[in-house]
């Protein structure tokens, strides 16, 4: 169901990405015709990697579901309960995929670019049902949310942020306050010190605001999009497996089970620290 809401919105989707090539046109550099294909081959192919992910794990949230504490109605407030309660595992799975490394070797595939525009909102990677991200939304069933609710959810709560990567947008007045806004997402894609692991949100900012890792976009500080380590292709598969190499490489190489660990599910920025280390 979530791959066919987004095939859904696919043509909202490009024509948005016209848009703001037109809008940007002779301007700044902020498109380029390799970055814009390659994020477009990144999308085709998670696309389909998560629709299968979701035949395959589809059975699990029913089983769950059979335990479920409370039968929350498929209404309105059941709905809008939903909204927020996946936005809210949305938050912490964000979060996880920037503070683990097994999760963040699917997450760098979003965050390789050196540019940031609605395209790049495309750029997925095929590997999250490795990853764990599927394991962030049973708790929902178990909750009582019906499966087949809470995969719509997960997609509405991703097509929302589709829009919020763009430069073309500045603060949105009071909605900065509650919302996930194109200001906030700036900064999240950011790999300036001071912006690195900042913003999370999906939908709802108050998350990082309750959670201490929200800062505000600051105009003397502009953004500089990309990773730590950047990545200097356009090759689809490189983008998505590079960070898995490199784990897996690093993993053999560390001389004890402790420092193995580290690298598989530390910190990425701790990863390199613990080569070598019991």
């Amino acid at each position: 169901m979530e791959a066919w809401i987004l095939l859904a919105l696919a043509p909202v989707f490009i024509v948005c990405v016209l848009w703001e090539a037109w809008y940007w046109r002779g301007k700044r550099a902020i498109y380029s015709l390799r970055d814009t294909l390659s994020n477009a081959a990144l999308a085709l192919m998670h696309q389909g990697a998560d629709a299968l992910a979701w035949l395959a794990v589809i059975g699990v949230y029913y089983w769950v579901y059979r335990y479920r504490w409370f039968d929350v109605p498929g209404n309105v407030w059941g709905i809008a309960a939903l909204v927020i309660a996946q936005d809210f595992f949305y938050y912490w799975f964000h979060r996880a995929s920037h503070r683990i490394r097994w999760m963040w070797a699917s997450h760098v595939t979003h965050h390789s670019s050196q540019r940031l525009n609605l395209s790049t909102a495309f750029r997925q990677s095929i590997t999250y049902p490795i990853s764990g991200m599927w394991l962030f939304w049973l708790p929902l069933a178990w909750i009582g949310f019906a499966p087949t609710n809470i995969i719509a959810v997960v997609a509405i709560n991703l097509g929302f942020q589709f829009f919020v990567h763009t430069q073309a947008i500045g603060k949105l007045g009071w909605l900065e306050y509650v919302f996930n806004t194109p200001t906030h997402h700036r900064v999240h894609h950011a790999r300036n010190p001071g912006y690195i692991d900042r913003n999370y949100a999906g939908v709802l900012i108050v998350w990082d605001k309750l959670f201490g890792t929200f800062v505000d976009e600051d105009p003397a500080q502009p953004c500089e999009y990309g990773i730590v380590r950047q990545i200097h292709s356009h090759n689809p598969l490189l983008l998505t497996f590079h960070e898995w190499v490199a784990m897996f490489r690093d993993a053999a190489r560390a001389k004890s089970l402790r420092a193995r660990m580290v690298q598989l599910f530390g910190p990425p920025e701790r990863a390199a620290d613990a080569i070598g280390k019991d």
